[in-house]
């Protein structure tokens, strides 16, 4: 089953094209990943596919809906973990939970029962009365991807999950992400780490320059181009990698 179809996506601003006409599909319950450098138009896409941003030309549909025409029906059943922390610096753990419920509709005896169930999967049930601004950087991502879980999501768009983190908070990320995928939900990922996409990508699509230079499994990739995906991501994007 197809979750996300994109054709003849474009997205400009002014003269710039931030991705140019590119076409991709995203299957359901597989981890689907948007790899390039910095510019390469990974972030505009993903805002597209959850109603941040309308395309400039093009057509994009979610669970068979136009992103133009249903952004609402949409956004309902995906959640968003973004790259910047724009967690509420005056809440607690908890309270940032209940707040982001609100936003979905979810009434107050409902949220607060989640947010200690997302608390407890993101082992974090003993930060719950704790203010945003005495968390550490990985204990900050945890608790916003148990944020973009709130509302049950069918699709999870996750950019750059897990970059600035140490290793041991990034497989912390990773085994969460598997464990979600596990449970039959999409997931899709921009990354500039290589042994992430490895780790938990079906398959990715490499971009340059709002292009789709190609899509495929890592292990294909590999096989096709020789060496590491990082090494097949060098050679087919001709820059060095960016982290």
């Amino acid at each position: 089953m197809i979750i996300v179809t994109a054709k003849k996506l474009t997205k400009d601003y002014g003269s710039l094209k931030a991705i140019d006409n590119i076409d991709f599909e995203i299957l359901k319950g597989e981890c689907f990943g948007f790899l390039g450098p910095n510019g390469a138009g990974k972030t505009t896409a993903m805002g597209i596919i959850h109603c941040f941003m309308p395309p400039t030309s093009g057509e994009v549909k979610v669970f068979g809906m136009n992103v133009i025409e249903n952004p609402s029906a949409i956004k309902s059943r995906i959640g968003v973990m973004p790259q910047d922390i724009n967690l509420d610096p005056d809440l607690t753990v908890f309270e940032n939970l209940i707040v982001y419920a609100r936003y979905f509709d979810i009434p107050r005896k409902v949220s607060s029962g989640l947010a200690w169930k997302l608390l407890d999967f993101v082992e974090m049930r003993e930060k719950a009365n704790v203010n945003i601004k005495n968390l550490s950087g990985g204990m900050k991502h945890r608790l916003l991807l148990s944020r973009a879980l709130i509302n049950n999501p069918e699709l999870l768009i996750l950019d750059e999950p897990t970059t600035g983190l140490d290793p041991h908070s990034r497989h912390s990320v990773w085994d969460k992400m598997n464990h979600l995928k596990s449970k039959g939900i999409t997931l899709i990922l921009t990354t500039h780490y290589m042994e992430e996409a490895e780790k938990l990508c079906d398959r990715v699509a490499i971009m340059d320059r709002g292009k789709i230079i190609t899509i495929d499994t890592p292990s294909r990739l590999k096989e096709m181009h020789g060496g590491n995906l990082e090494d097949v991501y060098l050679k087919l994007t001709g820059l060095r990698l960016v982290v």
